[in-house]
């Protein structure tokens, strides 16, 4: 147990790819879409899924072991540094068009799995500099306004028709992203007029965060337009965008089809294990922080991801996230699989 905190390092190979992308040429700066969508999702069609859990006493030892903490803290330079990275490699001279694909697709991942990934762990935490990262994470990818409709929002009304980031049954991957991206935001907002008017506060002042997060995304931007110009700061634009895909993506697969049923009264049964669409394949728990052990993250959202757990009967996943993804990209054979298995588990 004392170096269980070891294998959570693979996650590093993530900028360590994507660092050779940025400076290399050819089929080099795929380097972080071939691993995450080629490799990872082959290597665990033949893994075995672990549901292995910690005992009490293991959990006990690790649950407030700082270096599980560290670790995500150190994330949040090696980001900023791969970005600037990447804004100063993607407007050099002799790039092919195919190199700055590679390029700003390996960005995009990066600010999917390491800014938006991260930043909503940290977003779950109670501590304010925790919650202060977490924005900062997810700046990345302009897309700071999760922090309050993945909180305030996603994880009361989950797997309900009033929730924006949970897909319905036969609803494809393509008009969920246009639902969820748009309903998401605007979800937002409201959440926060709600907030200031309970709390006597004028909905258009600086104490609105939706406020504070455009001026600080644009200032961000600005900061970027003015020492790169603009045609880098379009191409930092698609690979943000690419990193809200990637989260949107995951949303899709995390709750499709699940549906809380409603009680006598008219409200929403409680959160339980099986609302969320559940993964223990190994390699996607440590390159996602365990975000794939989701029904017990929605279970216990303040449980860090050390030590979440899996639950019996809940759904599971066929694979690991990364050929969940891919598979989702096809609708008819995504609604070939999954159906199938809401039937077995909902029949």
């Amino acid at each position: 147990m004392k170096y269980r905190f070891l294998k959570y390092f693979l996650v590093l190979t993530i900028p360590y790819l994507t660092y050779l992308a940025f400076n290399g040429t050819g089929i080099i700066t795929f380097a972080p879409f071939i691993q995450a969508f080629v490799i990872i999702p082959f290597i665990e069609l033949f893994l075995v899924s672990n549901e292995n859990n910690l005992s009490d006493a293991e959990e006990e030892m690790i649950k407030d072991d700082r270096i599980y903490d560290v670790l995500l803290y150190l994330c949040l330079p090696t980001l900023y540094f791969l970005l600037w990275t990447f804004l100063g490699s993607i407007s050099q001279p002799n790039l092919t068009t195919f190199d700055k694909v590679g390029r700003i697709l390996s960005m995009g991942i990066l600010c999917g799995s390491f800014g938006i990934n991260i930043g909503h762990e940290l977003g779950h935490r109670y501590k304010n500099y925790e919650q202060f990262i977490a924005k900062l994470f997810l700046l990345s990818s302009m897309y700071m306004h999760f922090f309050i409709e993945h909180n305030r929002g996603h994880h009361k009304k989950v797997s309900t028709k009033e929730d924006p980031s949970s897909a319905r049954y036969g609803e494809n991957i393509f008009s969920f992203w246009f639902r969820s991206i748009i309903s998401g935001y605007i979800s937002s907002w409201n959440l926060e007029f709600k907030r200031l008017k309970r709390s006597g506060k004028s909905s258009f002042s600086l104490s609105n965060q939706m406020l504070q997060f455009q001026l600080i995304q644009f200032t961000f931007a600005m900061l970027i337009y003015y020492l790169f110009g603009l045609q880098v700061l379009f191409y930092f634009f698609i690979s943000a965008f690419i990193g809200i895909l990637t989260l949107e993506t995951v949303n899709y697969i995390e709750h499709y089809g699940l549906q809380r049923r409603v009680n006598n009264k008219g409200n929403y049964e409680r959160i339980k294990p099986h609302h969320s669409w559940n993964s223990n394949h190994p390699i996607g728990r440590i390159m996602l922080f365990e975000l794939s052990r989701h029904s017990d993250h929605h279970y216990n959202s303040l449980r860090k991801y050390q030590i979440l757990k899996n639950h019996n009967n809940t759904p599971q996943m066929p694979t690991g996230y990364p050929g969940m993804m891919i598979l989702a990209l096809v609708p008819p054979l995504w609604f070939y699989v999954m159906n199938r298995r809401l039937k077995y588990y909902f029949s």
